[in-house]
């Protein structure tokens, strides 16, 4: 016996991953992340009885459901699974995945198009943080093809705009956790900051590295991976995120001056993991500090003028343009954080789980 559970199967950004109506899942958490577990098919570093990628980016799941408080239009909550561990983390944001969520309650009949674009505002239930996104709507219905391109994605799509409106602090208590805008650990300066990620940036000149590493051969750096964790758990804990062990943040990011035409060069973490370009959240983070006075960006991101920026992120796979507005009165503070995704509708169906770890509702 199986349990047939609706879903779509999603790319929302650089991600993909099958997103679910909450309804269709169990309510009690415990069950839902057995589920979940079952759907992506780990822990098995191949994922072969399941949806996932065998890769973090594609161990992703959406849940969406009617928001939940006035002026909310959807509420989304994020999973981050992992291939080898039994692990279902909800305490971060995606903003990869969350591109995606609009398009499904479109699809879905969740909510209906408002003309030829669709802008409804939508709450992470990870970290209580807020957005209005923009979708295509020609017609009444979402369209996926388009002229803008993303690095890390084949091709080009329709454009999917989300401007964030609370980031700041989004899962540690503060923009700048430790009340300081530059720390040292272990010898080290970084700076430990939550622009809508919390993330530890450090130099990559300062442990011995340029920046412009491969994505394999960061992973296949056995000293480097050590020492990040080493000074992961020792942020977190300086960042009042408590024991992070077996969390999936703190993002540890080593920066360089850019070399494409940028205005940083980044290696993201994940936190185990380099990450082959980088989060959108974990991209508005590294531009926050890229704007900070006396951040550990001072003098290696090259910035424009202006009160609204442009802060172009380089990764491994291309770059990723975040813009900034600051605060007239206080150029220390970003009031807006603004950017373009894509996503797309790969398929949809019913994915098949053991009924031993959930008969569905009807049977339960």
């Amino acid at each position: 016996m199986q349990t047939p559970i609706k879903t779509l199967f999603m790319r929302g950004g650089t991600s993909r991953g099958p997103f679910f109506s909450a309804q269709d899942l169990p309510s009690d958490s415990a069950t839902r992340d057995r589920v979940l577990l079952a759907v992506i098919g780990s822990p098995d570093k191949r994922q072969i009885d399941g949806l996932g990628g065998a890769h973090p980016l594609t161990s992703k799941v959406g849940i969406v459901s009617r928001g939940s408080r006035p002026g909310v239009d959807l509420d989304f909550l994020f999973a981050q699974l992992q291939p080898d561990k039994d692990t279902v983390d909800t305490t971060a944001n995606c903003g990869n995945m969350l591109a995606a969520v609009v398009p499904f309650a479109l699809e879905t009949g969740m909510v209906k198009a408002s003309g030829e674009t669709t802008t409804l505002r939508v709450l992470t239930l990870n970290t209580d943080m807020q957005c209005d996104i923009t979708v295509q709507t020609p017609g009444g219905q979402v369209e996926y093809q388009g002229e803008s391109r993303i690095d890390g994605v084949p091709g080009t799509s329709a454009p999917i705009a989300i401007n964030f409106l609370d980031t700041a602090g989004s899962v540690a208590a503060s923009l700048l956790p430790t009340g300081s805008v530059l720390d040292t650990i272990d010898g080290l300066p970084v700076t430990c900051i939550d622009n809508g990620m919390p993330m530890v940036l450090f130099r990559a000149a300062d442990v011995g590295r340029s920046g412009n590493e491969s994505v394999a051969a960061m992973n296949s750096d056995e000293e480097l991976k050590a020492r990040i964790e080493t000074l992961r758990l020792k942020a977190g804990v300086l960042m009042g995120l408590g024991d992070v062990s077996q969390k999936n943040y703190p993002k540890m990011c080593l920066i360089a001056p850019p070399r494409a035409g940028g205005s940083i060069a980044t290696r993201c973490f994940i936190p185990h993991v380099c990450h082959d370009a980088i989060g959108v959240l974990a991209a508005v983070t590294v531009a926050t500090a890229c704007v900070l006075d006396g951040s550990i960006a001072a003098g290696v991101a090259l910035m424009p003028a202006g009160r609204v920026k442009t802060v172009a992120v380089e990764h491994p796979t291309g770059e990723f343009s975040v813009e900034l507005e600051l605060d007239p009165n206080d150029t220390q503070n970003v009031i807006r954080a603004a950017l373009l995704r894509t996503a797309r509708l790969i398929m949809r169906g019913e994915v098949m789980i053991p009924a031993s770890i959930w008969k569905g509702h009807c049977a339960s």
